[in-house]
């Protein structure tokens, strides 16, 4: 029946939630990728006013373009089988383009946004082509055709800012990417088909859990990567020692508070969630904000490093205080996602150092990354003491959860 055909490429109801090890090399894109995002980060350390928001925003889109990229192949990895060929050339094309992306994402906005353009075009546009085909007859073949229309909407877009003048750029792209991110949210609707709401999608909850950690892990492995290339390159002195052992800290310390307990737990609240769709869909935005503070704060680590008692400047405040400050919002949200709660002492954490920004804007890199850490160091501490001696919580996420009229003929 028609049901049938394509079928073989849907992942099995009993399907390991492991990445698989093509997925695992597939990320290894993404860290070239993410470590070219921080080092345009890192060059609005001496911006000012206008300069600076302009540059953060600029940053900001391409980095968007790569998340929705990365994010897009760990659902259709967590929807079809990855060990299909199909999938596998859908995973090593993808790879490729966002190679491309990497090496030119530092002049993207320049004289190589052509390049930029077309490899992030091919994605979106050639990607779910290959999938809608290869499904054949099966009715899950009409999500990758929503894709694709709405993927040719924004592609005039694109090219237009990249083939165009210069000023045009940024605001073709801002619109163009908007387009994109709007199309995911509403479900890519379609005249007479309606809408596909990815909440609302039968996935390998586990592994797209796994894929969430993994990105986590990644991004934490650039700021590694951040602290060991600047500190090996600059000057040897006991204060770059000592900010190369806060740095490394720091590092340690987001990693505990990620995993602790909700981090830990939250392939098997995917496990338990009704609906893992829509646990999948707000926690994709979640991981975005817990990434991107992680990226935030990796620059802080090659200011305090290269400059651990310069001249105070308070737009570092930026990296070295809004980056833990940004992660520790997303991570209040991921407690809420895994538990339904709120973490009380990542809202100390969070509410303390609010506290002593002001202060910190008149103070050397050194001292502020210092307060982080500690600030940091307390919200861990007081975490274990919480739950010292207590078994670990069964997640009740009162996101996934399933109600009545949520399955629908595309799920």
């Amino acid at each position: 029946m028609a049901a049938g055909r394509g079928a073989e490429l849907l992942r099995p109801p009993m399907s390991s939630g492991r990445a698989t090890f093509l997925e695992l090399f597939f990320d290894l894109a993404f860290v070239v990728a993410l470590t070219r995002v921080s080092q345009r980060f890192a060059g609005l350390a001496d911006d000012t006013g206008w300069a600076l928001v302009t540059g953060f925003g600029r940053t900001l889109l391409l980095f968007l373009a790569l998340w929705l990229i990365w994010s897009h192949t760990a659902w259709i990895t967590s929807r079809y089988e990855p060990e299909q060929p199909v999938i596998q050339a859908v995973v090593i094309g993808t790879m490729f383009a966002g190679l491309i992306m990497a090496v030119t994402l530092p002049r993207a906005l320049e004289e190589r946004a052509v390049p930029f353009a077309v490899a992030y075009l091919m994605v979106m546009v050639l990607r779910p082509l290959v999938v809608a085909v290869a499904l054949r007859g099966h009715p899950r073949r009409l999500v990758p055709f929503r894709l694709v229309v709405w993927a040719l909407v924004s592609a005039p877009l694109w090219l237009v800012g990249a083939l165009g003048p210069d000023h045009l750029r940024l605001p073709l792209w801002v619109v163009a990417l908007a387009v994109d991110y709007l199309a995911w949210v509403l479900g890519w609707p379609l005249p007479w088909l309606g809408v596909s709401r990815i909440g609302r999608w039968r996935i390998a909850g586990t592994h797209l859990a796994d894929r969430y950690q993994q990105m986590f892990l990644i991004a934490l492995g650039e700021s590694i990567l951040v602290i060991g290339v600047v500190f090996s390159g600059a000057d040897y002195s006991g204060d770059r020692a000592a900010a190369f052992a806060v740095t490394f800290a720091t590092s340690a310390l987001l990693w505990r508070i990620y995993f602790y307990r909700a981090g830990l737990l939250l392939s098997e609240a995917f496990g338990r969630a009704g609906m893992p769709g829509r646990l999948g869909a707000t926690s994709e935005r979640t991981h975005l904000f817990i990434v991107l503070g992680v990226l935030v704060t990796s620059v802080g680590y090659e200011l305090v490093i290269d400059h651990p008692f310069g001249q105070p400047r308070p737009t570092w405040l930026l990296f070295v205080v809004g980056g833990p400050m940004l992660f520790l919002v997303a991570r209040l949200r991921l407690e809420y996602e895994v538990f339904g709660q709120v973490s009380r002492p990542q809202v100390i954490g969070l509410g303390a150092l609010l506290v002593f920004t002001p202060a910190l804007a008149h103070r050397a890199p050194m001292v502020g990354l210092s307060v982080v850490a500690c600030v940091l160091a307390l919200v861990a501490l007081l975490g274990a003491l919480r739950w010292r001696g207590q078994s670990l919580e069964v997640p009740a996420s009162p996101i996934g959860r399933e109600t009545s009229g949520d399955r629908d003929s595309e799920a």
